[in-house]
């Protein structure tokens, strides 16, 4: 847990992921498209991803990938994010964290 919350404290957003994961593509270029570069961590190429995979679903992300940190605080996964989206506030959450600058 203390290595999940370390790489998450690092950026302004952060993206656990798996390089075999659709909805993590999806949410990487969602958040590219909003102007936002995440430090993204593939748990599948890391060495401590199994650990890091349970430290990430010990916080209730189930399925564990994509796991979104914003200002060092974890958000949600896949829906949330499009939840976000939709009601307009992932944008505001990214500039206040200062993932982007609008």
């Amino acid at each position: 847990m203390d290595r999940v919350r370390d790489l998450a404290s690092k950026k302004a957003a952060v993206i656990f992921t798996k390089s075999s994961c659709c909805m993590c593509h999806s949410i990487k270029q969602l958040f590219y498209e909003l102007g936002a570069s995440p430090e993204v961590h593939e748990l599948d190429n890391d060495s401590y991803g199994k650990e890091m995979e349970w430290a990430i679903r010990s916080l209730g992300c189930n399925p564990s990938v994509p796991a979104v940190f914003i200002g060092g605080r974890f958000v949600g996964s896949s829906k949330d994010m499009i939840s976000l989206h939709v009601d307009g506030s992932l944008k505001q959450m990214l500039m206040d964290a200062k993932a982007i600058w609008l």
